[in-house]
């Protein structure tokens, strides 16, 4: 049986978001302005949104271009993270490169990348895969870093090649700072998503976002909010239930809960 801090722990962010449509519809109610619609507004309009086929289209367009945007960026990021914090020459070298992308909002980008590539999925893609790499690269350069060197002599010892105590002595010890950037990248993948969706408008949810604005549709509008929103939710549940199989062995320094797992 759970017990009762148990049972408001998964209370609480049911109770936190039940609070917030509660302000949400008495604001608005108060405010009377037709671009701030109710809670209850917003929340009949999405079914509206998931029973047209063309918004399901759109929506899962724009799942195909994080998941490709967020593969991409974990397959290419984390190796290189765990060769800079194994080596401080490879460190050297990309360090500079990632101190001038770093600051630079991945949006910001979008103009130039669509020069180059258009404004088909490549462009957004790349976007997200930008916004991704970074918190990747830094959470598994931090967890290579953190590997005790007697355990990397253990192997050498043993008589493994440099490629093989990276796959099997560092990659496992570094898995739980590793799978910390990843968590933090799949919802930097779910914001460049909609704002690169909402620059270059051709399909997507950022596009049926923004299309809702410009016609004065702003249930629709907070009606997608809400639908993204549940989406980050859902992804980062899922996620979170991964990693806490993959790496159940190693106690967590500290206790986010920004998902309902």
């Amino acid at each position: 049986m759970m017990s009762p801090a148990g049972m408001t722990k998964r209370a609480a962010p049911v109770l936190a978001c039940i609070g917030l449509l509660v302000v949400w519809q008495v604001a608005s109610l108060a405010l009377k302005n037709d671009s701030f619609p109710t809670a209850m507004g917003a929340i009949t309009a999405i079914p509206d949104i998931l029973g047209d086929k063309e918004s399901l289209v759109n929506i899962l367009a724009s799942l195909r271009r994080m998941a490709m945007g967020f593969g991409a960026a974990v397959l290419v990021s984390i190796p290189l993270g765990l060769l800079m914090g194994r080596s401080a020459a490879i460190a050297a070298f990309f360090n500079p490169l990632l101190m001038v992308i770093y600051p630079v909002p991945k949006a910001a980008l979008m103009p130039i990348i669509m020069l180059w590539l258009g404004v088909g999925d490549i462009a957004k893609t790349l976007v997200i895969f930008l916004g991704v790499s970074l918190p990747v690269i830094y959470h598994s350069f931090e967890g290579a870093k953190a590997v005790e060197e007697k355990m990397l002599w253990s192997g050498a010892a043993m008589g493994l090649l440099p490629v093989q105590r990276l796959v099997r002595i560092v990659l496992p010890a570094a898995l739980p700072e590793i799978l910390t950037g990843c968590r933090t990248g799949l919802v930097l993948a779910l914001i460049t998503m909609i704002t690169s969706e909402m620059i270059a408008r051709q399909s997507g949810a950022g596009n049926i976002l923004f299309n809702a604005l410009d016609m004065g549709q702003y249930d629709t509008v907070f009606a997608m909010i809400i639908i993204v929103g549940a989406m980050g939710i859902c992804l980062d549940a899922i996620f979170e239930r991964v990693r806490a199989r993959l790496v159940r062995w190693s106690e967590p320094q500290f206790d986010m809960p920004l998902s309902f797992s």
